[in-house]
């Protein structure tokens, strides 16, 4: 079965930064959906975020035209073809930030985060390194379906928080594992099936700092388009002092 794709993406700089680490980036045509947030001192966070950006979508608009998957990394067993493809997209992400961050002082040690859906027909398959998220809405219930790669939420995972103590947390910025850290990453991938009216949201931790998971839905419910989704998560996020935001 194939479903028709609407989209629509939009980042801000946020209340306090005077620079985007955050990166988005779609192809509806390969059916790749991606977001990265940067971090790294002065604009290195932006150099590893549009990179991730830029390998991904040129990882699958090439395999669009190559009808192949080019393996990167050792095969990953119980996940499909698609799966498996965004997994060497990411780790072929990694290798790009981690080795360009070698070559130059200036951006050494920057890392980011990402978050990536790819879709095909009705199928999906999701992947993440760090904390930025995907949620699924549907049928007025949303879900979030990637896990955080965060020292808070690895706390609540092992009972030492509740969320909510999470929430409040100074080490909220810790992050555990992201692209161009290390010279090799593993991503999260799953395997989903999408059916019609299905809302995917693609956001950095700009959003889901300030924003909770049933105030999200009730911002989609409420808008009329896309577009005013997008506005309406971001001025939210804004209206309590965020940072920046996908």
């Amino acid at each position: 079965m194939s479903l028709a794709v609407e989209v629509a993406a939009k980042s801000d700089v946020g209340c306090v930064r005077s620079n985007n680490e955050d990166n988005f980036g779609y192809d509806v045509e390969a059916g790749i959906f991606v977001v990265c947030d940067g971090m790294g001192g002065q604009a290195a966070g932006e150099v590893a975020s549009k990179l991730g950006i830029d390998v991904l979508l040129k990882y699958f608009r090439q395999a669009a035209e190559s009808g192949e998957y080019p393996a990167v990394g050792a095969p990953v067993d119980g996940i499909s073809r698609e799966g498996a493809a965004l997994a060497s997209a990411i780790r072929l992400a990694n290798q790009t930030i981690y080795e360009t961050g070698q070559q130059k002082e200036s951006i050494a040690g920057m890392g980011s985060t990402i978050v990536a859906a790819l879709i095909k027909g009705n199928a999906l398959a999701i992947a993440n390194v760090g904390d930025s998220r995907i949620y699924l809405i549907r049928q007025g219930i949303i879900q979030q379906l990637t896990q955080d790669h965060s020292l808070v939420m690895e706390q609540v995972r092992r009972g030492y928080l509740t969320r909510e103590q999470a929430e409040q947390s100074d080490m909220q910025n810790i992050i555990l594992k992201a692209l161009g850290s290390e010279e090799t990453v593993e991503p999260d991938v799953e395997d989903l099936i999408v059916v019609p009216e299905d809302i995917l949201l693609l956001c950095s931790d700009g959003l889901t700092k300030y924003v909770r998971d049933e105030e999200i839905l009730a911002l989609v419910a409420s808008a009329t388009t896309l577009e005013q989704t997008c506005d309406s998560l971001i001025q939210t996020a804004k209206d309590r002092g965020g940072d920046d935001y996908v």
